[in-house]
């Protein structure tokens, strides 16, 4: 798709309008599992085969005869002090990869276009497809003032979810952006599974009326956030992933008419992205000795990505 071409001064103006959107280099997987309310001593001897539907685990080991192993690491974009501390079994399996595969890697100009692609550039607003009361209400939630009222104005439904959705965390680095650190102290090979283009792509492909069901309801729902947050980060410590998965479709179970915006919401940013991410890793993973990361929704089930790797030809098993 075309990018938005915008000068330095307006750059900075969307960087503090979207100061939400300015930590997109998280992968969106982690975003859904905020938006949704919710994706050992060393590396021991691996357990047996997890179910087909892959319903527990955050880590996997990745084999093939001839291969030297690589590794699946389940993340959760959050903080949380409990969530951070890397298990000793994940530090063993980054010392043994060659290369590390993130959801993306958004370098500084990256961001930048991200942004700027956030904005409508056909002139069309915010204000048309919610109302003056809805849009202040954003404005309040989100404490805008001054230059930054009038840039959410250009904003699209889907970066207003994504900023009501980003969990207030201080500036301090999430999970994603710890293993991407260490990574690189590592001199690692990096490798992005995303590019910025398709991570753009994919939200614009939610339709426009579940990006607004889902805008309103993040915006009523903004008083629950710390406790749902809390029952995600639970479930993902537990490696519940059918726990998340769960989760990301409860207030679908409570409200019917969100069940359609939810599921849509989950096809386009979780499983179609599944396919892309999984189609990057083939030369890699047929490398040996990988480390991918990505976030924990994308593992779960028949159509995750762990499945899909399963069908390239490998065994995947659950590292304990």
């Amino acid at each position: 798709m075309p990018m938005i071409r915008i000068d330095a001064s307006v750059r900075g103006r969307q960087r503090t309008a979207t100061r939400g959107l300015s930590r997109v280099a998280v992968p969106l997987a982690g975003v859904v599992a905020v938006t949704l309310g919710l994706a050992c001593s060393a590396l021991a001897e691996p357990a047996a085969q997890p179910s087909v539907a892959f319903d527990r685990g955050r880590l996997f080991r990745i084999d093939r005869p001839g291969l030297a192993p690589s590794y699946v690491y389940g993340t959760l974009h959050s903080n949380d002090p409990r969530v951070v501390a890397l298990p000793p079994a994940v530090v063993s399996a980054l010392a043994a990869s060659r290369a590390a595969a993130f959801e993306s890697l958004l370098l500084e100009a990256d961001v930048a276009t991200f942004l700027a692609a956030a904005h409508y550039e056909d002139g069309r607003r915010l204000g048309d497809h919610i109302d003056p009361v809805t849009l202040e209400r954003v404005r309040a939630t989100l404490g805008l003032d001054g230059n930054d009222r009038l840039l959410i104005e250009r904003a699209k439904p889907w970066a207003v979810l994504l900023m009501l959705a980003q969990s207030r965390n201080g500036g301090t680095a999430s999970l994603d952006g710890i293993l991407q650190a260490e990574a690189r102290a590592r001199r690692m090979a990096v490798l992005s599974l995303e590019l910025p283009d398709e991570q753009v792509a994919s939200l614009d492909a939610i339709p426009l009326a579940s990006q607004v069901a889902l805008l309103r309801w993040a915006l009523d729902t903004q008083h629950a956030r710390p406790a749902e947050l809390e029952a995600a980060t639970r479930a993902w410590l537990a490696g519940d992933l059918a726990g998340l998965r769960r989760l990301s479709l409860a207030p679908g179970q409570r409200d019917p008419r969100l069940a359609v915006h939810l599921r849509a919401l989950l096809k386009h940013l979780i499983t179609d992205r599944n396919v892309v991410m999984a189609h990057r890793l083939h030369l890699p993973l047929a490398r040996g000795r990988v480390f991918v990361a990505v976030g924990a929704l994308h593992l779960h089930g028949r159509e995750g990505l762990l499945a899909l790797i399963r069908e390239q030809g490998y065994r995947v098993t659950r590292v304990i």
